[in-house]
């Protein structure tokens, strides 16, 4: 299984593809390729997500993977900053049904919970335990592409989860 996790930002945002190695006993999480889009605040919005949509299809297609990740909205005082991130989002999604990709969506809590084993783990602790997750020698950069390698971690733990309990029904 390959997963695309996006870590969607409004300045950065970042993206992970992760594929889960199932060989015998022995599984094991591969690294595939990590980024992030930057985007310049001088742009226009519709000019950033015209950005984030085009690179996003483009790694999309490069890597091909079974299924995408990415994160839910939380909720913020902001709400301006809300519905900008909301936007960025959507064209992220979009990029994902255009390619045909099937699409889960991960509660920050439950991604933290997935990686680090406790929800509200700040975001060393993630960065941390992705790279040993890994088994990365450094910690993965920027921590936007940490936090889109966590998401498409929490995927693959999770779809494990789902097909080990069906196996045992």
């Amino acid at each position: 299984m390959r997963v695309f996790g996006i870590d969607c930002g409004t300045e950065i945002t970042g993206f992970g593809v992760v594929e889960s190695c199932d060989t015998g006993r022995d599984r094991r999480l591969v690294l595939k390729a990590m980024g992030a889009i930057r985007l310049a605040r001088t742009k226009t919005l519709p000019v950033r997500l015209e950005q984030v949509f085009r690179e996003l299809c483009a790694e999309l297609d490069r890597w091909k993977p079974d299924s995408v990740a990415i994160e839910e909205v939380f909720y913020s005082v902001n709400a301006k900053s809300a519905l900008k991130l909301g936007q960025v989002r959507g064209v992220a999604l979009l990029a994902a049904a255009v390619q045909g990709l099937p699409v889960a969506e991960y509660a920050p809590l439950k991604i933290k919970s997935s990686v680090v084993g406790y929800g509200l783990a700040k975001k060393e602790q993630v960065q941390f335990m992705v790279a040993r997750l890994l088994d990365l020698a450094e910690v993965p950069q920027p921590a936007d592409a940490a936090d889109a390698l966590a998401i498409a971690i929490c995927h693959i733990h999770t779809a494990q989860t789902l097909a080990a309990q069906g196996a045992g029904r």
